[in-house]
């Protein structure tokens, strides 16, 4: 592998305990990850799409919840093109459907396909820059794309690889020394291989509860908590609880509407919440937020008729 430590340079403090033999400590967790991964289907292919697909449905998303989303997802609609050519409401309606959560992503999946298709002729961009042209497609996930389906990216870094940083070097929670860290550690052209190990390293073996024996961490030797037995990490704020939530209500919301046509206000509201009641706390004002913001999202269209307020999707 490739030394390149002459790139990414680094400020005072950044890795105390960070290995003078970067390329024992790259080629250990490289040999470890070919070695035995999750089998994830994502994983056996370069094909931009069915990464960005992936990352897509992987925010805030149980990976055991995204495995079969992701397969009827590439099954129904297996390209840009037939993707950009779906109805937006079935895209949105499947989303709900497989439990997804946050229904703007489809949105934007969809349109970032017709973007691939208008803007690129059908031929994905291949740089992290060129893919944050794409809609909704953010500097993580653009670098995601990038790396796994071109082996074009920078160092990834998320709350996984932060962890393992953090307790491997000493690298104090910043998230600019993070990336630095990242970016001299990751042997250079490798992005594909090295971001798919590192972050395994942090979902099998250093998650917050560590496994260093049991998963056969590679940099027992090197790491800086396993010598010292302190295994603090980075404050990593917790998701907030889906039952109850609105997020919960809004992909009711938008499940009920893939079904019918339109639906009324109160009759949507009876559907979507036991306790609903019109002019109680979860009634027609609670309702008529929920339906605005699905509104804002680009995904709800509300009619007001006779003195009757409906909803459907767009």
């Amino acid at each position: 592998m490739t030394d390149s430590d002459a790139a990414a340079p680094l400020d005072d403090g950044d890795a105390p305990e960070l290995p003078a033999d970067l390329g024992a400590v790259r080629e250990a967790l490289v040999d470890w990850y070919e070695a035995d991964h999750r089998e994830f289907p994502w994983r056996r292919t370069e094909d931009p799409y069915e990464i960005l697909v992936s990352e897509v449905m992987s925010q805030q998303t149980q990976l055991d919840r995204v495995v079969p989303a992701w397969e009827d997802f590439v099954e129904r609609w297996p390209t840009t093109a037939a993707l950009a050519a779906a109805d937006r409401g079935d895209v949105v309606a499947f989303w709900s459907d497989h439990s997804l959560g946050y229904n703007n992503r489809a949105k934007y999946l969809h349109e970032a396909a017709g973007q691939v298709e208008d803007d690129y002729g059908g031929a994905f961009p291949e740089t992290p820059e060129e893919l944050r042209e794409l809609m909704g497609v953010g500097p993580y996930t653009a670098n995601a794309v990038a790396s796994f389906a071109f082996n074009n990216g920078d160092a990834v870094v998320d709350t996984n690889v932060k962890r393992v940083l953090h307790r491997a070097f000493a690298v104090p929670d910043d998230d600019a020394a993070f990336e630095r860290v990242a970016s001299r550690v990751m042997p250079e052209g490798e992005s594909r291989v090295w971001n798919n190990a590192i972050m395994e390293l942090g979902g099998v073996a250093c998650g917050t509860t560590p496994r260093c024996d049991e998963a056969g961490c590679p940099w027992r030797e090197w790491c800086h908590a396993y010598q010292t037995g302190d295994f603090t990490a980075p404050d990593v704020p917790e998701q907030p609880s889906f039952e109850g939530s609105r997020r919960q209500f809004r992909g009711r919301v938008v499940r009920l509407l893939g079904e019918h046509d339109e639906m009324d206000l109160d009759t949507l509201g009876h559907r979507i919440r036991v306790d609903y009641t019109p002019d109680g706390k979860h009634g027609r004002e609670w309702l008529r937020g929920l339906l605005s913001d699905l509104a804002d999202d680009g995904l709800v269209q509300i009619e007001e008729r006779n003195g009757q307020t409906t909803a459907r999707l767009r």
